[in-house]
Formats: structure tokens, sequence, C-alpha cells
């Protein structure tokens, strides 16, 4: 990393940003997975519990399964969800890796569930989009050398 003098203005060399911006982006994608996580687990509960709610019954999903076994499905994957996120804060690798595997589960698992709740398993997926985006987008400069 190079030591530059501030411009004239007090502003820093530009080198200095993606590593912070890295960092930021990181940050981001932990609080969007514990979101996530979270969201996952009220839907779980709301599978088990009130499963009137859905659009369809059991019967017009693309996997026919009982609403009881897809709460369990989705609160399992919430705390796993939830677990990478607070890992990422941490710099954690194997956070990092299970971020990505769980965020294309849970798009996946979210898509064959679609027609149960279709705004609300929308917003899930781009929500799991958006986490794989920030955990492996990389800067042109640095960043990435804190988790190792």
């Amino acid at each position: 990393m190079s030591s530059q003098a501030p411009a004239a203005d007090g502003r820093r060399n530009d080198r200095a940003r993606p590593g912070w911006f890295v960092s930021g982006i990181i940050a981001f994608a932990a609080l969007m997975m514990m979101l996530l996580g979270s969201l996952h687990a009220l839907s779980g509960f709301m599978a088990l519990f009130e499963e009137d709610r859905y659009v369809v019954g059991s019967n017009g999903l693309l996997v026919h399964v009982d609403y009881s076994v897809y709460g369990v499905v989705h609160l399992a994957l919430g705390i796993t969800m939830v677990m990478a996120g607070w890992g990422l804060f941490f710099r954690r690798t194997w956070a990092r890796v299970v971020t990505v595997i769980v965020a294309l589960v849970s798009a996946v698992f979210n898509w064959v569930f679609l027609p149960a709740y279709p705004a609300w398993y929308a917003l899930m997926i781009g929500l799991d989009v958006l986490i794989i985006w920030a955990v492996v987008m990389r800067g042109d400069e640095g960043g990435w050398e804190e988790f190792e």
C-alpha cells in the first residue's frame, strides 16, 4: 500500500478507498444475511402455525410437500443464515463460503416455493442474489486480506 500525501484539498488518494469499500460491502452482506435468516425463521413459523395464509395450498407448489416440512426447513435455513452472517462480521473465511452456499440454497428454495407467497419470496430471492454479489465481489486493490 502506498502512502501518498493528501491532496491540496485535504482528501486522500482514491487508492485507499477499495479496502474500506469492500469492508463495507461485507458488513452489508452480514447484515443482509442476518435479516434474511430472520425472515426465513418467520416464514418457517408461519408455515408451521398459520399455513392458511399462503396463496396456494401445498398441492399448488412446484414440489408437493406439507407446509410443516417446509416450515422446519425454513427454520433450519434461517438459523444457518444468521450464524453465517454473524461469522461474516468477524471476517471468518468459513462464513464467506457458507454464506455463498446458503444464499444459493435459499434462492433455489424460495424459487421452488414462489407460488405460495409470490411477492415475499421474490423479495427474498433478490436479497439472496445481492448477498452473493456482495460476498464474491472483489475490489481492484486489497480488502480481502482481512479474511486471511
